[in-house]
């Protein structure tokens, strides 16, 4: 299982890098796909600023699940945060058997930054591994970094 590869995403985004971290970390909700979540009815997703802080949603109801656990947190370069998916891509409650979702963010030019969104360490998902790589595996950028691309250009002013 530890042979199993890391997935990772690129877009390039035309913000600054400070940008880019701030809209990834703060507008969750913004980019996260529809299809992706654990709560009915979602109404937020947060993103704790902090190492061992949280991300989590929160449904109409009051429920909070959260995917997993803020591991790095280097504003604007970096955040590396646990993701708790388990079988039949229901949530699990226990960072050990979690892999990793590593942002990075690199400066392009002045005005354009590179994000990277790295699937790592998924063998500690154990035998569903292998089928969690497979659905993760498609063409990069992906329905996230897609949509959040999306979210960028709502809220960054294009330059003049």
């Amino acid at each position: 299982m530890a042979s199993t590869p890391d997935v990772a995403k690129s877009v390039t985004v035309e913000a600054t890098i400070e940008q880019a971290f701030a809209i990834f970390a703060t507008k969750p909700i913004e980019w996260w796909p529809e299809s992706h979540v654990f709560v009915k009815e979602r109404q937020a997703i947060t993103i704790e600023p902090f190492v061992g802080g949280r991300y989590f949603e929160r449904g109409a109801d009051g429920e909070e699940i959260a995917w997993g656990t803020i591991t790095e947190w280097d504003p604007p370069k970096r955040l590396v945060m646990t993701w708790r998916v388990g079988p039949y891509w229901q949530p699990i409650f226990d960072d050990e058997k979690a892999s990793f979702i590593k942002v990075d963010f690199e400066v392009v030019g002045p005005t354009t930054t590179k994000v990277t969104l790295t699937h790592a360490d998924l063998h500690r998902h154990g035998d569903i591994a292998e089928g969690i790589h497979k659905a993760l595996d498609g063409p990069s950028p992906g329905e996230t970094l897609e949509t959040y691309a999306r979210v960028i250009e709502k809220h960054v002013p294009k330059a003049a």
